[in-house]
């Protein structure tokens, strides 16, 4: 054993800090008055105040739940599409009438805006009443 390898059983006691004698002073780190100085102070976060400033828009809880379709008019069917073709939302974006919604194909409704004459196969698409009868009328289907 040498002399650089000894050590204590007890360590040092160390002095607790407190008031006037230890080795923060009167205010013990807290600055000088007012609510941070005080025991049990909480402040508001500035972030809440912010949010609280900014107005509640339509649909503010619930947009995710509910989304409205992306319309179409049998007008837009007719100049687009050619007789005895299917009308889906895939094929609707590989022609250019409607684009992808972050890469993800939107919900659509076909309504009975317009005329059709051509004998088109609706599917996966959602068709208001009227527009189901003008497009069976023509003889075409709709699933």
């Amino acid at each position: 054993m040498q002399l650089h390898q000894i050590k204590r059983s007890h360590p040092n006691k160390k002095s607790r800090l407190i008031g006037r004698g230890g080795k923060r002073g009167t205010t013990s780190g807290r600055g000088t008055k007012g609510q941070l100085a005080r025991a049990g102070h909480k402040t508001r976060p500035e972030l809440r105040d912010i949010i609280k400033k900014l107005p509640k828009r339509r649909g503010y809880k619930f947009t995710s739940i509910y989304k409205k379709p992306f319309v179409i008019s049998l007008g837009q069917i007719e100049k687009n599409f050619d007789s005895g073709e299917k009308v889906t939302p895939g094929s609707l974006v590989k022609k250019g009438v409607i684009g992808s919604f972050k890469g993800k194909l939107p919900e659509i409704k076909i309504l009975a805006n317009g005329d059709i004459k051509k004998k088109v196969s609706v599917s996966g698409c959602k068709v208001s009443a009227d527009a189901k009868v003008l497009i069976e009328k023509v003889g075409g289907e709709v699933k």
